[in-house]
């Protein structure tokens, strides 16, 4: 069996690339996903597998299998914009395929992940897949603005609560087993107006801010350190502040924290934290909620707190894809962690779902220009995916 996945992975690599291509060429930002939907449950349907359907907050699902177990794969279909273009030397949307490689936006981060669990299905389905369970496919929408919202739906709204989930986020071939959580956390200081002419009437809100941002700089060197996932961080990513004109002292400003959670870290350390800085300031940091629309028109949202999590290496989801990959390859897999964010705030931050990753490319690429996925990397990951199935 083993030797008919990796001939089949290898059967189906154009196949694999293709389809990936044709996702590529079909523009995802956030909310905005409806074109490579259509085009997802497409795939899937071709792939043969037995059931494809698109839910109320626009994620694609198809599901192989009617078994007890259920086993999910995660890879969302929603990308960044493409920025500036004179730093990119291929058209972003191209999808164009060549010298071993898939060329554009979303190759690595990450509708690469997609087009290859569409090719483990087809594996699945051609090798007669007969397991007690039910292994879902999630093209998952609005990942780059809320991460984890999607599996919020998924979970609360369409009930499916798998036991395991594989997260095809870009892992460079390696097996991932957490991250740091994240939340976005925002301080208005509210100060006194008067006339430029005149400072000392009014009470700025500017040096107010500006006093509170260096203490904020001097708390990211003495966060938490977690021996896996490394430190905790907190950075001011927007400053904003606002007078009656610009001969006036300012009377607002708002600052805007990117804060990064190693383990042990939660929501109320965090803002703890944040509020021990403006004791005795007309100052209010709360944490900030998302309210999104999805393509479908649906209004969903969640509170920008994105919990910490790890599996770990013990763990029998864990173990399971150091089996896999063994078997496969030959080898031991190295066994890391991501350094940004995925849907595994929600799926393991939240619900306590046992989470793992294993992806097509190198996550340095995300976000950046020249975005690309090796297809060998297509081909490892269908492979992989198609055994884990097979021994879940």
């Amino acid at each position: 069996m083993m030797n008919k996945i990796l001939a089949l992975a290898e059967k189906y690599k154009d196949f694999t690339a293709n389809n990936l291509s044709e996702l590529i060429r079909a523009k995802s930002l956030s909310s905005e996903e409806k074109d490579v939907a259509v085009v997802l449950k497409k795939q899937m349907v071709d792939a043969g597998f037995d059931e494809v359907f698109i839910d109320g907050l626009g994620n694609v699902i198809g599901r192989i299998g009617n078994g007890k177990k259920i086993l999910a794969f995660d890879g969302h279909i929603d990308t960044v914009d493409m920025g500036n273009s004179a730093n990119w030397t291929f058209d972003p949307l191209g999808g164009e395929i060549k010298d071993g490689f898939v060329h554009g936006r979303g190759t690595v981060d990450q509708k690469g992940g997609p087009a290859a669990f569409i090719t483990s299905g087809r594996i699945l389905k051609e090798i007669g897949f007969d397991n007690d369970a039910t292994i879902y496919y999630v093209g998952s929408v609005m990942e780059e603005d809320c991460d984890g919202l999607c599996w919020k739906y998924i979970i609360e709204e369409d009930k499916i609560v798998p036991q395991t989930v594989i997260s095809t986020e870009p892992t460079n071939l390696n097996l991932y087993r957490g991250h740091r959580g994240r939340m976005e956390i925002e301080i208005s200081f509210k100060g006194i107006s008067s006339h430029g002419s005149a400072p000392e009437r009014g009470k700025n809100a500017v040096y107010m801010a500006s006093h509170v941002c260096l203490d904020i700089e001097k708390l990211n060197e003495r966060l938490g350190f977690d021996e896996f996932l490394g430190k905790g961080s907190v950075t001011i990513s927007e400053f904003v502040s606002g007078s009656p004109s610009l001969c006036a002292v300012a009377d607002y400003a708002k600052i805007h924290l990117d804060r990064r959670l190693t383990w042990g870290e939660t929501k109320e350390s965090a803002m703890a934290e944040v509020n021990k800085l403006i004791d005795g300031i007309d100052a209010k940091a709360e944490v900030l909620y998302y309210h999104g629309k999805a393509y479908t028109g649906l209004n969903y949202g969640m509170e920008k707190y994105y919990p910490t999590w790890k599996i770990e290496e013990s763990h029998h989801a864990v173990q399971t894809g150091v089996k896999a990959y063994e078997q496969l390859f030959a080898k031991k897999p190295v066994i890391d962690k991501w350094t940004f964010s995925t849907n595994g705030v929600t799926i393991n931050g939240i619900y306590g779902i046992p989470v793992i990753g294993f992806g097509p490319g190198n996550e340095v690429l995300a976000h950046a220009p020249n975005e690309k996925v090796p297809v060998e990397d297509l081909k490892v990951a269908s492979a992989f995916y198609a055994k884990y199935a097979l021994l879940f």
